[in-house]
């Protein structure tokens, strides 16, 4: 499947690793990047809407879709700060040195990695749906670690989670399709079938993915916490409320990272690029006139 209207390109962006990316539109560029267990086509309506003015950039993450899948030999193949660099690497690649950055669960994690580390290329940043990855670890304790199993599960060492999810690779990744939406009919049959195919590709690469977030990540979000570090651009973060039934403040622990915070709570399920992609293309157009 593809987006209808963009033109499709494959981006070297490392040694070895090029990216699967749909462009289309033109004017100042925005980069959206996918979550899980998705691929760039979670964006598909946005996309259309946004490039009626600007350029607009759609890539699959490494190790997902049709990006390449790196094995891992170090933790630092899937680290956040590798997978940013990807996305700053094909930006320049494309003809951009700055840009807007949106990003859904794991790619919100690597556009908050992105944001830290090339404040200067990152001119506007979005996250959806995502704790920034050392507080996520910290609020996923206790009774609500349940919420998050599958964290837990690919933080294990290599062998045991590639084994059990490969053992079912659709009972797994189609679990979360089906329990994390409120609205089923916003991903369609045939995207399903395009995510599940893609997923039964990619197990080893999205549990190292997954086994970086629960250590190399962990390490230099701490870093930089310790630092100072801070997002100094404008950032919007949308989310549904289950901070409240976690027990935690959400936009409390973004504004610790993010000084100039648009944060706001959706009744939408955890998939709402698809699910109200008006309202969400309405939020990345005010974050971008910021």
């Amino acid at each position: 499947m593809v987006i209808t209207g963009f033109e499709y390109r494959r981006v070297p962006v490392a040694d070895g690793v090029a990216l699967n990316a749909a462009v289309g539109g033109t004017g100042s560029p925005i980069v959206l990047l996918h979550g899980f267990p998705q691929t760039h086509l979670m964006w598909r309506h946005v996309a259309a809407d946004l490039a009626a003015d600007h350029t607009v950039i759609c890539p699959d993450l490494r190790g997902y879709g049709a990006s390449d899948k790196p094995g891992e030999t170090s933790p630092d193949v899937y680290s956040k700060r590798t997978m940013a660099t990807d996305i700053v690497e094909l930006a320049r690649a494309l003809g951009h040195e700055r840009f807007a950055l949106a990003g859904h669960d794991r790619g919100a994690l690597v556009a908050f990695r992105a944001g830290l580390d090339h404040p200067d290329t990152v001119t506007h940043l979005a996250c959806l749906d995502v704790l920034p990855t050392l507080d996520m670890w910290d609020a996923m304790r206790g009774a609500s670690a349940a919420v998050g199993f599958h964290l837990y599960l690919m933080a294990q060492p290599p062998g045991l989670p590639e084994t059990m999810i490969g053992a079912s690779p659709d009972a797994f990744f189609g679990h979360f399709l089906d329990v994390w939406s409120n609205d089923p009919s916003a991903i369609p049959p045939d995207v399903r079938r395009a995510y599940l195919e893609a997923c039964r590709a990619a197990v080893p690469s999205i549990v190292a993915d997954y086994r970086a977030s629960a250590g190399i990540d962990i390490a230099h979000d701490r870093t930089d916490l310790a630092a100072g570090a801070e997002l100094r651009m404008p950032v919007a973060v949308v989310q549904q409320d289950w901070g409240a039934a976690l027990g935690f403040d959400a936009a409390a622990l973004w504004r610790a990272w993010a000084p100039d915070l648009h944060h706001r709570t959706v009744a939408h399920g955890h998939y709402m690029a698809e699910e109200a992609p008006a309202e969400i293309t309405k939020t990345l157009r005010t974050l971008l006139a910021r």
